[in-house]
């Protein structure tokens, strides 16, 4: 009889630990920002004057990745295309908007159902979602149990960062009061720092800026706004190749101009309307603090893409220089070594495997990105070697850039072949991406940085004719393999036909909103 009863207690004690451990399923918020570029921000560049205690918190207690990518875009709203690829982990010539993806057999049908708030809806969990609308994956983003999307880019917390906070917090307060047992999966968007940069009074009177709305004048010099970054330019070496580009041309408070003043001021705004976010990032953490659930949550913090405003000369994110092709990406959650740092070489598009995987889900079929849980857990340092990115938005085929290790390289082929371009950098040595227009004189004054003899594009340096060589026959082999349906002008055109639906005009002239 004692050991009948000895028996039953162990399996009781088996059962109940079985019930805890289901009870204790990791938590996730997702934190995707508007329009951010990495070097915006402290923890990837200390010269920066932006203030976020909250996301260097986060990066404090968590993991930094410094090789954060979005694949790229075939619209001018490069949002669109990236948000596709979070939800869904496919690859960017993959995507049910992908020109000809779904007539090549390249898109499977029904993909909505293997996205994020799907699989995590089939697991288990209770998902809510806050974010802008439009620009995105709507197919997906009405899947969310809870769903509270506007777009907000005021300068009031109504009409601006707040009220995302406001939908996360008074989401956290219902699911208290109800006593909720399922683990979340909250997707925590804003619609900011995309323009209109609308920052609040007293953040833009911190940062210098104002909301400038005159086209007919220039902002009021502010002392306060913060300094032109170093590979500022006040035009870009070459057309870039889509020619009335929205955010090259008609963003209010900037438009076509590049001058110090115009530049330092949308840079106050948009690190104004920055640490707004962080504001609303901090009041959800204290929330989840207080719940006593921060402990079980993976927090990630990333962007959908960078953005220029003023560096190399550009304003928007359809180029693939650093500030513009890399985004800011930290996560912090259990089992997460503190004050880590990485290099990663991760897409946008690996989120969902990595939800999954830290959640114990298998990832759906669909899914071609790949787990970040071996770097998150310390086992190694990246998950691959070589990175490929796309803007052909504009005129086509558009540009093309590949890194791998040090090196990177950029290729333009735009403006029916008037505009044909190749930039080779040592990262190493070159991490802004001087260009030789950067030497100028007139540049450095404004700037204050002066560049070194040795770091400018190195594509026409014979001392570097291999590792060009090398990289061009990289940049081929993963447009071959990631079905990029364009070839270049010194490419072999592989009896490639181009999409007859794409186009550089309509909505794509006209950038994200």
């Amino acid at each position: 009889m004692k050991s009948l009863l000895l028996l039953c207690a162990l399996l009781a004690l088996c059962v109940a630990g079985q019930a805890a451990t289901a009870a204790k399923r990791p938590n996730f918020l997702f934190i995707l920002v508007d329009d951010q570029s990495p070097f915006d921000l402290r923890i990837y560049n200390p010269r920066s004057p932006l203030q976020t205690p909250n996301i260097d918190r986060l990066a404090r207690e968590g993991m930094v990745f410094d090789g954060a990518y979005h694949m790229g875009s075939f619209s001018g709203a490069v949002c669109t295309p990236s948000r596709h690829m979070i939800m869904s982990g496919r690859t960017l010539w993959h995507l049910p908007i992908s020109p000809g993806a779904r007539e090549r057999g390249l898109c499977p049908p029904d993909l909505e159902r293997q996205t994020i708030p799907a699989v995590f809806n089939r697991a288990g969990y209770a998902t809510m979602r806050t974010c802008k609308v439009g620009n995105s994956y709507e197919a997906a983003n009405k899947l969310f149990t809870v769903r509270h999307d506007a777009t907000k880019r005021g300068g009031t917390h109504e009409t601006g960062s707040g009220w995302h906070g406001d939908r996360v917090m008074d989401y956290l307060d219902q699911r208290e009061a109800a006593k909720d047992p399922k683990p979340f999966l909250i997707y925590f968007g804003f619609s900011h720092p995309h323009d209109e940069r609308d920052g609040t009074p007293e953040l833009l009177a911190k940062y210098g800026a104002v909301n400038h709305t005159d086209r007919d004048t220039l902002p009021p010099a502010n002392p306060r706004a913060p300094r032109l970054p170093p590979n500022y330019l006040p035009a870009h070496p070459f057309p870039h190749g889509h020619p009335g580009l929205r955010d090259e041309v008609a963003v209010s408070g900037v438009w076509e101009r590049r001058d110090e003043r115009t530049i330092r001021n949308e840079l106050g705004r948009e690190f104004a309307c920055s640490e707004n976010i962080d504001l609303q990032i901090g009041r959800v953490l204290a929330r989840l603090e207080a719940m006593g659930e921060l402990e079980n949550t993976h927090v990630f913090y990333t962007s959908d893409h960078g953005i220029a405003i003023g560096r190399h000369g550009l304003q928007g994110k359809q180029n693939l220089y650093e500030h513009t092709w890399r985004v800011p990406f930290i996560v912090k959650g259990p089992g997460i070594q503190p004050g880590t740092r990485v290099e990663g070489n991760l897409y946008l598009l690996d989120v969902l495997a990595t939800l999954c995987d830290l959640a114990g889900i298998p990832a759906p079929e669909s899914n071609e990105g790949l787990s970040l849980r071996p770097v998150l857990e310390g086992r190694t340092n990246r998950v691959r070697d070589v990175l490929y990115g796309v803007y052909n938005g504009g005129t086509k085929p558009g540009m093309r850039s590949v890194r791998r290790g040090e090196w990177k390289l950029i290729q333009y082929d735009v403006l029916d072949g008037q505009v044909r371009e190749t930039q080779l950098f040592n990262l190493a040595e070159n991490p802004e991406e001087f260009l030789p227009e950067h030497h100028n004189p007139d540049v450095i004054a404004l700037t204050g940085f002066k560049p070194k003899p040795h770091q400018v594009n190195l594509a026409d340096d014979p001392r570097h004719a291999g590792r060009l060589a090398e990289m061009q026959a990289l940049l081929l082999a993963e447009m071959r393999r990631l079905h990029d349906p364009w070839r270049l002008w010194n490419q072999p055109d592989d009896g490639l036909t181009p999409p007859v639906k794409a186009s550089s005009g309509g909505r794509a002239n006209r950038g994200d909103r």
